[in-house]
């Protein structure tokens, strides 16, 4: 966060104007790789808060689609997961 609002003061203010338009285009594409890394995070941190909450429900590892067990190696790789690996495949 501290990148993409510049509190670091590593900008293009204090380079020549010939090198700016490229360090600005350089500055957007790694702002908008930052907002994508973030909002990655963000969505994976709420998917074990959401996880938390079936732990405390009772219903954590319980694929939600056919009620069964997801297996512990799933739960192991992905510890947010509502579904087992037969039902996501069913899904597509």
């Amino acid at each position: 966060m501290r990148q993409l609002t510049n509190a670091d003061g590593n900008d293009v203010n204090d380079t020549s104007p010939t090198y700016k338009s490229l360090e600005e285009g350089s500055l957007t594409q790694s702002k908008e790789e930052l907002v994508r890394l973030a909002s990655r995070q963000q969505k994976f941190i709420n998917g074990l808060k959401a996880a938390l909450v079936r732990i405390e429900n009772k219903t954590y590892g319980i694929d939600r689609l056919t009620g069964e067990l997801i297996p512990k190696e799933r739960l192991r790789a992905v510890p947010h997961a509502t579904l087992s690996v037969a039902s996501k495949n069913a899904r597509k």
